[in-house]
């Protein structure tokens, strides 16, 4: 069966190259000229993924994607903006959305950032391998995709659990942000903007973390990435 792309997008003629070229590529679409239509059919109808303009009628891009993940929905997001500073970009990411591209941008890059979210969501609903893994406070289930601090579950979103998962599979070393883009969101040879890496960080901290200012479990190694600390 084909994926389900929902366009939610103002401008009619974007629209309709993205349905055209992503029809093209095998995937069905559904179109939101508005933020409001957009949410309900986002809820209504639970897309694969979700293109996502910013600057949309009656209600925009932040507050759709603010609703969706109050929700509960994990529905890949990826947002679509004209404008380039680098607070909206931040903004969407800490409220939940997985990536952005910025317009004027190429189709290619569209596409293959939308197979890349779309996979990843595959992979993680694909059977995980057996195994826990402890270290220290820190309990990892591969099965559920589950991570426990102190015997209590912690409540992470799935990209917030893959990063643990990569991390703790090696403790100590390090990961580049690009090589986190490569593993965790699925680009590969990627070297753009690694920004989304470092919001995706700051919030698994502030779930995983007593003090996410000083971190006992993920670690930065400055100019280097991140390291997941190794158990004494």
């Amino acid at each position: 069966m084909a994926k389900k792309i929902l366009i939610v997008e103002d401008e009619r003629n974007i629209v309709d190259i993205l349905a055209f070229n992503l029809a093209r590529e095998g995937y069905s679409t559904l179109e939101a000229l508005d933020g409001a239509q957009g949410l309900k059919l986002a809820m209504e109808k639970d897309p694969d993924l979700i293109l996502l303009d910013l600057m949309l009628p009656r209600m925009d891009g932040f507050e759709v994607c603010r609703r969706l993940r109050e929700a509960g929905k994990a529905t890949p997001i990826i947002m679509l903006t004209a404008r380039q500073e680098e607070t909206d970009k931040v903004l969407g990411l800490e409220l939940g959305a997985d990536d952005y591209i910025t317009k004027p941008f190429s189709m290619r890059e569209l596409l293959a950032r939308v197979k890349s979210n779309i996979r990843r969501t595959e992979m993680a609903s694909a059977p995980a391998a057996a195994g826990q893994l402890e270290i220290g406070r820190l309990r990892i289930d591969p099965d559920a995709m589950m991570v426990y601090k102190d015997g209590a579950a912690v409540d992470l979103t799935q990209r917030e659990y893959e990063i643990v998962r990569l991390l703790s599979s090696k403790p100590g070393q390090v990961f580049s942000r690009e090589l986190l883009m490569e593993k965790v969101w699925n680009y590969e040879g990627y070297v753009g903007d690694v920004r989304a890496v470092d919001v995706a960080i700051r919030r698994l901290r502030e779930k995983l973390e007593d003090d996410p200012a000083a971190p006992e479990f993920v670690l930065t190694r400055r100019g280097l990435g991140y390291a997941f600390r190794q158990p004494d």
